[in-house]
């Protein structure tokens, strides 16, 4: 059973995280910056929230709010749904299916260690599944 563990070995583990006292043009800024599409919210050195592309564009676009003027905290998702080392990969996935989610803050002894998205994981399982494939190739033909 492959684990968020594994995974996270294979990736380069980076926490792009803004302060709760951030406007939402300037944590917009960060994520451009960073090239990602969401970022975590911190308060005190804890994971308070996540804020995504989809909250931008269904609290702040929809609601004719300015980002200049609005505070993450106000339009983040708060208390976002977290994974452990310890988890599998098919749990995260059937997790970010069932929830609609994009992206699970990996959490170690109550300190965020990273973060997985829904393409992380993709390319995790094509390449596990490769991997298999040359295996059964190489035992079905040795």
């Amino acid at each position: 059973m492959k684990t968020v563990k594994h995974l996270l070995d294979t990736k380069q583990p980076r926490i792009i995280a803004v302060p709760e006292t951030i406007s939402v043009l300037d944590a917009l800024k960060v994520m451009t910056d960073k090239n990602i599409s969401a970022v975590l919210v911190m308060k005190n050195e804890k994971l308070s929230g996540i804020f995504t592309e989809r909250d931008y564009a269904r609290k702040i676009i929809l609601q004719g709010k300015s980002s200049k003027d609005t505070l993450i905290n106000e339009v983040m998702t708060p208390n976002p749904i977290t994974i452990t080392l310890s988890n599998s990969i098919d749990y995260c996935m059937e997790l970010m299916t069932e929830k609609h989610i994009r992206h699970l803050p990996i959490v170690a002894n109550e300190e965020v260690i990273g973060m997985l998205s829904i393409g992380d994981m993709v390319k995790f399982i094509i390449a596990d599944q490769k991997q298999t494939i040359t295996q059964l190739e190489s035992y079905i033909s040795g």
